[in-house]
């Protein structure tokens, strides 16, 4: 099962209103496919590669557009951790895994 955490939902709702102050319509686009980009993430869930500033295997990432999305494999499901622009300085505080 592929979970979003409150934190990667809150991403998706910032990305949208960004670009919803150009247009609406890609606003939902991108993150509608944001979403379907982890859709099959149950059956691969190794297909992302790993972070390298996290080096952990377990925590992994799907690019799509400008964006990283950010998700965890533990033995109860798949959880989105987040969704960050590719430009950002990615820290490991910025990840929250609780």
């Amino acid at each position: 099962m592929v979970i979003w955490t409150q934190p990667a939902k809150a991403d998706l709702r910032s990305i949208h209103d960004f670009i919803a102050h150009d247009s609406r319509h890609y606003a939902k686009k991108v993150v509608q496919d944001i979403r379907e980009k982890t859709d099959n993430l149950e059956q691969l869930p190794k297909r992302g590669k790993k972070i390298p500033e996290l080096n952990d295997d377990q925590v992994r990432e799907l690019s799509l557009y400008s964006y990283r999305i950010i998700y965890e494999i533990k033995e109860r499901g798949i959880f989105v951790l987040a969704v960050v622009h590719k430009s950002r300085d990615l820290k490991v505080d910025d990840i929250s895994r609780d």
